[in-house]
């Protein structure tokens, strides 16, 4: 009892702010030391030009081992910055729950002794047993969060010995084959792998998360002064891993090919209880990358508001190419194409994950709904519920067609959304009569499924939606899609 007063007693005056605040700070010096990492690289060459010999070529080595160092400190801060982002969200979600108990003891009538023992007359049991329970609830999440955060930072004090990898994973192999692989390190050789070679690791499936984001960031600055054309995606995406207005972001993979991919989680999936794949549709690239991101964020930030005892990691996925213009749209294949490397990260989910298995949920909009179904018409796709929303068709008929269970298959296309015009004509969709018959139910790709011969779910979003709008806050699609994934009936 006297550890429940102790741990009540603090998350009552417990700041998460400030917590984020220092997971800030490291991520800041993260950035000094890349700077001063940058200066150091122009060194070599400017002494090459005008020394030789002996003496510079020691001079040149030294260099490269201070830069190496300044690398393994930026990776020592963005552990810090990690283990401190995710224990100050936990801790705000503790809090919020504390919030909610102790706003129901008031409505009530009930009070909250010190110790956190609930108080009030014999026929107030049920409000009782329901800010005990609030409370319990804050308390456990507090307390795991505080674990998790002790033990993740403990290990930073452990000096890295200098492995070399002879042998990496080949190019087949598995999620699971390259955990395992990774798993043979210690957590201080894996820092220094993740100096000494970042491409290696960036974009592997199967390497965590947190990880992949180290590696990704360390290669951040040389991807961005190496492409002109990706200027100012590249500008806004590190503006949004640097911010600390939302939950934390991963870099996960970034490519510069084309109209430019990119996966960004925001939260740790690997330490969620709940995971949201978003996959974008036509237009999405690079550029485009902050409303993509906006429109993810708002559904895991609405999950942890609906039900902040379990964690939410929302992940934008464009690892694929998708169309630019309506011709290309006109096609499955850019979704055919995309379909195996959604496949493939979904299992890494699976295989990175911490403790027990997360629900994942896996969301198609436009476009990206064929890219989802595509995927999901093969078996062994690593996902517990299905979401389309403003699809053209999914690529089957029917919900018997994909691989997930049809209850599990959940639809939405609002009547204001210029897609439930995408019919079997290509010249219908081009012709822009308002007066076109509603041929919803046969879309470009197949049936639609929200039509109800389709054979899943449907759930409502506002009529006024359009084809961007389900995301509005404080609008009917943005709560349903929250609570999808959360597992729960929208």
């Amino acid at each position: 009892m006297s550890d429940l007063a102790i741990t009540y007693a603090r998350l009552r005056v417990t700041d998460p702010s400030r917590w984020l605040a220092t997971a800030l700070a490291w991520r800041r010096w993260a950035t000094v030391a890349g700077v001063l990492g940058t200066d150091l690289g122009r060194l070599p060459a400017r002494l090459r030009a005008s020394w030789s010999g002996t003496a510079a070529v020691a001079a040149v080595t030294r260099i490269d081992g201070l830069r190496r160092r300044l690398a393994l400190f930026r990776v020592l801060c963005w552990r810090a910055d990690q283990a401190l982002s995710e224990f100050a969200a936990a801790l705000g979600r503790a809090r919020a729950l504390l919030d909610r108990a102790r706003a129901g003891a008031r409505r009530s009538g009930l009070s909250i002794d010190d110790s956190g023992t609930v108080r009030g007359r014999p026929t107030e049991q049920a409000a009782i047993r329901s800010v005990a329970a609030d409370l319990a609830t804050a308390l456990e999440v507090a307390a795991q969060a505080d674990a998790s955060a002790a033990a993740r930072l403990a290990g930073f004090a452990d000096v890295p010995p200098t492995p070399v990898a002879t042998s990496f994973p080949a190019c087949t192999a598995t999620p699971a084959e390259v955990r395992r692989w990774w798993d043979g390190w210690t957590p201080a050789e894996r820092n220094w792998l993740l100096v000494t070679d970042p491409a290696a690791f960036a974009g592997a499936d199967g390497i965590p998360v947190a990880d992949r984001d180290i590696a990704n960031r360390l290669l951040l600055d040389d991807r961005h002064s190496e492409s002109d054309r990706h200027g100012a995606g590249l500008d806004r995406l590190r503006s949004r891993l640097a911010d600390d207005s939302g939950p934390r972001a991963y870099l996960v993979s970034l490519g510069l090919d084309g109209d430019g991919r990119a996966v960004v989680a925001l939260g740790d999936p690997d330490r969620a209880s709940h995971i949201l794949t978003h996959v974008p549709g036509m237009t999405s690239d690079l550029a485009s990358l902050g409303g993509e991101l906006t429109r993810a964020e708002r559904v895991a930030v609405r999950a942890g508001e609906l039900d902040p005892g379990r964690t939410t990691s929302a992940v934008l996925w464009l690892g694929y190419d998708a169309p630019d213009f309506l011709h290309e749209a006109f096609s499955a294949r850019q979704a055919v194409d995309g379909s195996a490397g959604l496949r493939r990260f979904q299992e890494s989910l699976r295989v990175t994950h911490d403790g027990p298995p997360a629900h994942q949920t896996l969301l198609g909009h436009s476009y990206g709904s064929l890219v989802v179904g595509t995927a999901a018409a093969t078996e062994g796709l690593a996902a517990d519920r299905l979401v389309f929303v403003g699809s053209p068709g999914v690529g089957v008929d029917s919900a018997a067609g994909l691989k997930v269970p049809a209850d599990q298959i959940w639809s939405t296309t609002s009547r204001t959304d210029v897609i439930r015009y995408a019919a079997v004509s290509p010249r219908e969709l081009l012709i822009p009569d308002l007066g076109l018959p509603d041929r919803s139910h046969e879309l470009w790709f197949g049936r639609s499924p929200v039509d109800t011969g389709f054979g899943g779910r449907v759930f409502a979003s506002q009529a006024d939606a359009g084809h961007l709008g389900y995301w509005e806050p404080g609008r009917p699609a943005l709560d349903a899609l929250a609570r999808l994934t959360l597992g729960e009936k929208p």
